[in-house]
């Protein structure tokens, strides 16, 4: 039978600083934890102990403290960010089953001593989990020292000989004259091990070596007589308790099985996602789901669906784009533990279901008949009145993705909505993904079937022919099933956080919003994207050849390696900045180096000539849907912590503006047709705007009132002239401040942007604050509001949490601060832009135009309308966009049409 003793600060101390920066979505540090517990179930799994331990320092003094004030009076007290996970780390080892010991006056190296001849009394196998060499001590025919982390190096009696040329009873002896640096014990100043190595190996103890000191001859003699307290002193300190008063339940560190409802709550307070899959319960097995096979069940399901007050759906595609995927089948589900599936799938040039629907033996011979379902278009046409039905609620996961496929088949989705996605990110908008297998394991505690376990490592595409109908079947059901379950747990949830009015009167009708803009996408000028190619290859081929010529020589201009030796090594270049792999030769620095040698702003023009051509101009033409003409972007609506909406596959919120090459991009997005144009609405100021609203600074108020150029209008104030006195420069400067003020800028952050001193800068935040006092008691009560109740929340009740306002962190506390004073300010404006978009689209369907809304670009609104309708679009958005919300200061919207 073996034991193994874990000394849990060794393994604490090693996790934290092997894994850095881990926190969950809320700020808290987890890297310890995780560290820990990675290691831990490691051990288990591998070494398979058949009795176990973790031992732990107690908090105080110990009996060497006593013997030796200075014992371990160097060592600095534990970080912080690792002493608030260690009662983290215990209740994980008691929610595992594990035992832990501690004793207060003694160090877990004392305990495991004690347990470690215990255990050896018994006749166990005992193996210390350690780093520590004093644990070397110990090391007998069953006592061995384990250090997981030095390629699995176990300390037997000949490895310890190995390495101090005695057996384990010399340890103590040895480091009694060596002495212990980590622990501040003094030993003989001036012997190192091999000379006590040497020493022990012939006078076996200290007591015999310090008998016969007059022996010893030179400095070495000289020290032993002059620190020969010392040494005995230390000889007390390094010697293991090895009878530590314990009461020991040897029953108890047995294996054991672990608290599987304890690790599920404390790893999803920890976002420690790994940790948490692997705890997780599987799906029971008292599941009902059903494979529609023929048109009896089809019937069935028809009129079952037809009386349900709320149904789950889920739609299998067989790719991730909506808007160019195949549908191979639906499932539905209405009550828990009971789902069916509903097969529908194309043959290439055929109307009829694939033959492949059928199940096969080990053999190869059919053992259930083939599916006799009608023609896909009679089920679809069977299936809309129930999507249609105003009466009949929906759950679904990822709605948005869903409403695209279901209107390609000509189906629309109506009645009262529930997005399972959306409801996770509005409860913990920093938390990475909101995929189902995640939000399953966060509210209902076990795992489910992934899309990767389906499809493959890596796929985005499921190839249909190789996975078994009944698969199939078995993973779409669950995802419904999981689905109605989540409902009822996230909506309570969601009106105990007062996010009910934000859940249902925003997120979810423009969800549809959005579904509807990705739709239509957007028209690009392929011809003149062509032209724009050669343009920008013409360019590089120039900046090449000047490149060349002011290196001296050719070279890899795309190879960091090359570029580094060309500016730092030949042309002698000032090195700014390092890395791991040399100079760093980023954006940052080449703008620094620019004004000592011509180079380095040749490379940054080519650098975003190329970045243009590669991510733009090429790029475009290749995500042209064949179908449409257009390009179709997805809108992200669960990505940014403050709710504002982000654009991925391709990102059309991050098209170029400025420079020159920048803004002919901006040329190749069209109208679909000549008889059309396209429309822009923009927000004037919308952040600043609102910052006035919630600080209620009464000279801001006052300046959006009297539409004052703002920058122009702070300019004057700060720099006290006249407004018609008001510089370029000046109001250069106050435009900085005003919108760095909102983001939480600091003095420093302030004099990098305007490239002043820290000084100058600071007095300029401080009359910015005298002239604007609202704003700096709207910034304090924000950081103090965060520290009270741990979230911040947007006019549309919108909440952020924010941990680390209490770090004893400068850096982690003033990232928290800014994020507190930010998030209602930008938080604040993609809610009411979100509000102006559903408004919007509801007033254009309801006086029946043909425009349509095709982009959002943060506070911007682009519309694809026919030239007629233009006066008619101009007053209805700038209506709708401007009367949103009431604001103490009036909303402003720029128009511009071409």
């Amino acid at each position: 039978m073996n034991l193994y003793l874990i000394d849990g600060n060794f393994l604490c101390y090693r996790a934290y600083y092997a894994i850095s920066s881990l926190t969950n979505s809320r700020g808290k540090p987890t890297n310890a934890v995780y560290g820990f517990i990675t290691t831990l179930n490691k051990l288990i799994k591998e070494k398979k102990p058949d009795l176990l331990a973790v031992c732990f320092d107690s908090k105080g003094l110990t009996f060497r403290h006593k013997e030796y004030p200075e014992y371990k009076a160097h060592r600095k007290p534990m970080p912080e960010d690792l002493l608030t996970q260690l009662p983290l780390i215990k209740e994980a080892v008691g929610a595992y089953s594990i035992c832990s010991f501690e004793k207060t006056g003694f160090e877990a190296d004392d305990i495991i001593a004690t347990l470690a001849v215990q255990g050896d009394k018994r006749g166990m196998e005992v193996y210390i989990v350690t780093a520590d060499k004093d644990a070397l001590q110990l090391v007998n025919d069953n006592i061995k020292v384990y250090n997981p982390y030095k390629q699995d190096l176990v300390y037997d009696i000949e490895q310890v000989r190995q390495r101090y040329g005695s057996g384990p009873e010399a340890v103590v002896e040895i480091m009694s004259l060596s002495g212990d640096s980590a622990d501040n014990v003094p030993g003989v100043p001036g012997i190192g091990d091999k000379t006590a190595a040497n020493l022990i190996k012939e006078y076996k103890t200290l007591d015999l070596l310090l008998s016969h000191v007059d022996e010893i001859k030179g400095k070495t003699g000289q020290k032993l007589k002059e620190y020969a307290d010392q040494a005995r002193l230390s000889h007390k300190l390094v010697t293991l308790k090895k009878d530590v008063p314990l009461e020991i339940d040897w029953e108890k560190l047995k294996a054991a099985e672990p608290d599987q409802d304890r690790l599920i709550e404390l790893f999803k307070e920890l976002e420690l996602k790994s940790l948490l899959k692997d705890v997780a319960r599987a799906e029971g097995k008292d599941k009902e789901y059903k494979l529609i096979q023929t048109a009896d069940d089809l019937q069935a399901l028809i009129n079952n669906l037809k009386k349900q007050k709320t149904i789950a759906f889920n739609l299998q595609t067989v790719d991730s784009d909506p808007m160019q995927t195949a549908l191979a089948g639906i499932s539905f589900c209405w009550q828990k533990n009971e789902a069916c599936y509903l097969p529908l799938n194309y043959s290439s040039g055929q109307e009829t279901q694939k033959d492949l629907f059928v199940s096969e033996n080990g053999s190869g011979a059919v053992d259930q008949p083939r599916l006799s379902l009608p023609l896909v278009e009679e089920i679809i046409e069977q299936l809309g009145p129930i999507f249609e039905d105003e009466g009949i609620a929906k759950i679904g996961q990822d709605i948005k993705f869903q409403v695209i496929v279901l209107a390609d088949h000509g189906l629309k989705l109506s009645g009262q909505c529930f997005d399972t996605m959306i409801a996770s990110y509005l409860l913990n908008p920093a938390k990475g993904k909101h995929n189902l297998e995640d939000i399953a394991v966060d509210y209902l505690g076990y795992k489910i079937t992934s899309y990767t376990d389906l499809a493959g490592r890596g796929k985005k595409q499921l190839n249909i022919e190789n996975i078994p109908l009944e698969d199939l079947s078995s993973y779409s059901s669950e995802y419904s099933e999981t689905v109605f379950r989540l409902k009822q747990i996230q909506e309570e949830k969601l009106l105990q956080q007062d996010l009910g009015r934000l859940y249902y009167d925003i997120e979810m009708p423009v969800c549809f919003v959005l579904s509807a803009m990705e739709q239509e996408g957007v028209a690009v000028d392929l011809e003149y994207l062509k032209v724009l190619s050669a343009q920008l290859q013409t360019g590089l081929e120039k900046l090449t050849s000047d490149i060349y010529k002011e290196a001296g020589e050719e070279f890899n201009i795309n190879s960091p390696k090359q570029l580094r030796s060309i500016l730092f090594d030949k042309l002698k270049l000032p090195v700014v900045k390092k890395t791991k792999t040399g100079a760093s030769t980023n954006v940052e620095v080449l703008q620094r180096l620019a004004d000592k040698h011509a180079l380095p702003a040749l490379i940054l023009k080519y650098r975003g000539l190329a970045k243009l051509k590669t991510g733009y101009v090429d790029a475009l033409p290749l995500l042209v849907n064949p179908r449409t003409g257009r390009i179709h972007t997805s809108y992200n609506q669960t990505i940014t912590a403050t709710g504002r909406l982000s654009s991925s596959e391709p990102n059309l919120q991050n098209i170029p503006v400025r420079t020159e090459e920048g803004r002919k991009i901006r040329q190749v997005f069209i109208p679909r047709a000549k008889d059309r144009l396209l429309l822009s609405a923009d927000y004037s100021q919308i952040e600043l705007r609102v910052l006035a609203h919630v600080c209620q600074d009464e000279a801001l108020i006052e300046a959006f009132k009297q539409d004052e150029d703002v920058h122009s209008y702070t300019a004057s104030l700060v720099f006290n002239v006249d407004l018609d006195k008001v510089t370029p420069q000046m109001r250069m400067t106050a435009k900085t401040v005003n919108f760095g003020i909102v983001y939480g800028m600091s003095p420093y952050g302030l004099s990098k942007d305007l490239d002043i001193d820290i000084t100058r800068a600071k007095d300029f935040i401080d009359t910015y604050f005298q002239r604007y006092p609202g704003v700096k008691e709207y910034m304090d009560a924000q950081v103090a509001k965060a520290g009270q109740d741990g979230f911040v929340t947007t006019l549309m009740s919108r909440r952020r949490y924010i941990e680390g306002i209490k770090s004893p962190d400068n850096f982690a506390r003033q990232f928290a601060e800014r994020t507190a004073i930010n998030t209602p300010i930008q938080g604040s404006a993609a809610d009411i832009i979100k509000k102006a978009m559903i408004d919007i689209q509801q007033e254009i369907k309801q006086k029946d135009m043909r425009s349509v809304m095709i982009m959002q670009v943060h506070d911007e609104l682009v519309f694809d309308m026919p030239k007629a309708e233009e006066q008619a679009l101009r007053e209805l958005v700038k209506e709708q966009m401007e009367g949103v919300i009431d604001l103490k200061v009036p909303l402003k919207v720029d128009i511009t049409v071409g």
